[in-house]
């Protein structure tokens, strides 16, 4: 597995590593609706692909196949971490963690925080993040249940 940085040649791949993430993997967790609103069918490519070169989008890649992406900013907002569902537990998320822990620190960040979905909230508590709160948001008329976390990254 290597990391590397986002181009705009990734972006229906790391369209479809989100969508199949959400539509497999989390749907133990969402309800049909919940997972239709969040991983739908009219997210436009280019204006995804636009955010991710705006957020410093890493991805981890296995002979040439996009298996997962993050993103950190300089307040240390992780934005965004997703896994294919085919390589799922086999540390791609830990070392897309990995990389956003210390870019995050690279760019003088003190702490690290994130909204996490009921399905990754147990992956950033083993990362040493504790939940600040829960929260709702609606998303396409639909209300999710998401969590405010965070972590110190003096630790």
């Amino acid at each position: 597995m290597i990391l590397r940085p986002y181009r705009e040649s990734d972006a229906v791949a790391t369209l479809e590593v989100f969508l199949r993430a959400i539509r497999t993997t989390a749907s133990r967790d969402y309800s049909s609706e919940q997972v239709a609103a969040w991983a739908s069918d009219e997210i436009d490519v280019a204006g995804w692909s636009a955010r991710r070169a705006a957020h410093r989008t890493q991805l981890a890649e296995v002979d040439g196949w996009v298996v997962g992406f993050t993103d950190v900013d300089e307040q240390g907002y992780v934005d965004m971490l997703f896994v294919d569902p085919d390589v799922g537990r086999t540390g791609v998320a830990t070392a897309l963690f990995g990389w956003a822990r210390e870019t995050a620190r690279d760019l003088g960040a003190t702490e690290l925080t994130t909204h996490a979905s009921l399905t990754a909230r147990p992956f950033f508590e083993r990362q040493g993040f504790e939940v600040v709160a829960e929260q709702h948001p609606v998303l396409r008329g639909v209300a999710l249940t998401n969590f405010v976390m965070r972590r110190d990254l003096a630790r």
